[in-house]
């Protein structure tokens, strides 16, 4: 019974001071002064009117909604059909696989280049 007292309590003096900490256009309903006495002098019901009803919260942004684990991750200029690119899927993809084999033949070229290196100016 004694944690349910200071329990009250605590939140009482909580109230109070943020209701003398805010700024009186920040207050609800009431003035500064009359919601100090409504808490002092009805606890409970004082402190639940006032974190229900007088005191201004701040506005909270919009929460992101969660993706799903299983959905990549894909920038918004990648996507298919993005706002400023006129290519087609198909021209999309045609131009990936191009990237792809050119990066294939940098990496075949590199790899000869370093494989003659390693052989010496004597084995060409």
């Amino acid at each position: 019974m004694w944690i349910l007292s200071l329990l009250i309590l605590a939140a009482t003096i909580f109230a109070i001071v943020d209701i003398v900490l805010r700024d009186e256009d920040a207050i609800k309903h009431l003035p500064k002064i009359a919601w100090l006495f409504l808490v002092i002098l009805i606890p409970v019901l004082g402190t639940i009117l006032w974190f229900t009803l007088g005191r201004e919260w701040p506005e909270r942004a919009p929460r992101p909604q969660p993706r799903p684990a299983s959905a990549p991750v894909v920038p918004p200029a990648a996507r298919a059909g993005a706002a400023g690119d006129p290519r087609s899927t198909e021209q999309q993809l045609a131009d990936l696989e191009r990237e792809i084999e050119e990066d294939r033949l940098r990496a075949e070229l590199a790899r000869r280049r370093r494989d003659q290196k390693d052989a010496g100016p004597d084995a060409s």
